[in-house]
């Protein structure tokens, strides 16, 4: 699309996560076009530190080097969250070094903190005579990882699951399930979105939330909470942690895009790795899930497709919120794809797939090498 000089353009992306000795390989084949954002948000996924213990309720995690934070400035990126389940991996001590890395490296960080107050701070960026506000929270969260008023942690969006039995006189059927948002934490979310919509243009709520690996499926706490940051002023909902595309939904003109998928995350694996229980257990989660102990990209296969939310934000008028296909190749590097390359229509007929699954509304219609956002019923 042809670009306004007066037009900020925000890019966004979902999990970001180096284990490499070279983190600036992993985007080698974006790097120029992260060039044409004015400002650009990634979630981060694993620590940048070599301190700390790994804590007992940890399934599965990784660290990440001092380098990765210059790297993903190199890159272009400006805000990161690191909001989510990773966060306290490894203790406090590694989560103070992780946001020391970012601040130190020129990023502004989000969602985590000392305490939860400094966990659910803003971060404003001004570009071009216009301000952004970006909020970040977690919703995948192993116990003890949200900030409390003594404790360091992450901004958190907690849920609660009831099982309901369908067949009450037979044990053992399936069972529906269903989730409602921990009503502090919704109130104080509304209330973070309300307090800084009088302060910026634009307004853009990170959620670290949904349910991995399975296609296509959302919570019903997601449409819940999205839906709650819209009405109390949210302009757009980025979400992430599936590690699978999911489907969009537009509320009020606004998107919930319920899952980024992976941009740029590194999962090398072993034998022994292939063969823990733990793996194991989520392999189950997403049946064509084989480990290839050649490459350092170990997801599912359409974990391959995935995107990069554009936000086009033009003095006086509603932001325009588009989609940029990607592909992510077997050593982890997202490749932005043209029009005319088949994998655009795959990520494209995979994105109409899942949204269609659930009942969501949007519609993605072709126009240059972008997907553009539209209410279907609109």
């Amino acid at each position: 699309m042809r670009r306004d000089d007066r037009d900020v353009w925000l890019y966004a992306v979902g999990d970001v996560g180096p284990s490499r000795p070279d983190p600036d390989t992993l985007f080698d084949r974006v790097r120029d076009r992260f060039r044409e954002a004015d400002v650009a948000f990634m979630q981060l996924e694993l620590p940048i530190s070599s301190r700390g213990f790994r804590l007992p309720q940890v399934r599965h995690t990784d660290r990440t080097i001092p380098a990765s934070a210059g790297a993903f400035r190199r890159a272009g990126f400006d805000v990161v969250s690191f909001a989510g389940n990773h966060c306290m991996d490894w203790g406090p001590d590694a989560l103070h070094d992780t946001i020391d890395a970012l601040r130190n490296s020129g990023l502004q960080v989000v969602g985590v903190g000392n305490d939860i107050l400094e966990a659910r701070r803003p971060v404003f960026v001004e570009a071009k005579g216009q301000r952004i506000a970006f909020l970040a929270y977690s919703s995948i969260l192993p116990m003890g990882y949200w900030a409390t008023e003594t404790r360091a942690g992450c901004a958190p969006m907690r849920a609660w699951t009831h099982y309901e039995q369908v067949e009450h006189d037979q044990p053992g059927t399936p069972c529906r399930i269903h989730t409602f948002a921990n009503r502090e934490d919704l109130q104080a979310l509304v209330a973070d979105i309300d307090a800084v919509r009088a302060q910026a243009d634009y307004v853009a709520v990170s959620i670290h939330w949904g349910i991995h690996f399975v296609p296509g499926v959302i919570a019903d706490y997601q449409r819940e909470v999205g839906r709650a940051a819209i009405d109390a002023g949210a302009d757009v909902i980025l979400g992430h942690h599936a590690h699978i595309l999911k489907g969009v939904d537009i509320y009020r003109g606004k998107p919930i895009i319920y899952s980024l998928c992976n941009f740029a995350m590194d999962l090398p694996m072993d034998e022994k790795h292939a063969q823990s229980k733990g793996f194991r257990e989520i392999q189950k989660l997403h049946p064509d899930w084989q480990p290839n102990f050649e490459i350092t990209y170990n997801f599912p296969p359409d974990s391959r497709y995935t995107v990069v939310a554009k936000c086009v934000l033009s003095a006086g008028n509603p932001a325009r919120v588009s989609l940029l296909p990607a592909f992510i190749g077997p050593m982890s590097q997202p490749q932005i794809l043209a029009a005319d390359d088949p994998r655009f229509a795959e990520v494209q007929n995979y994105l109409e797939k899942v949204t269609a699954s659930q009942d969501l509304n949007a519609s993605y219609a072709r126009i240059g090498n972008e997907l553009t956002l539209e209410a279907r019923d609109a």
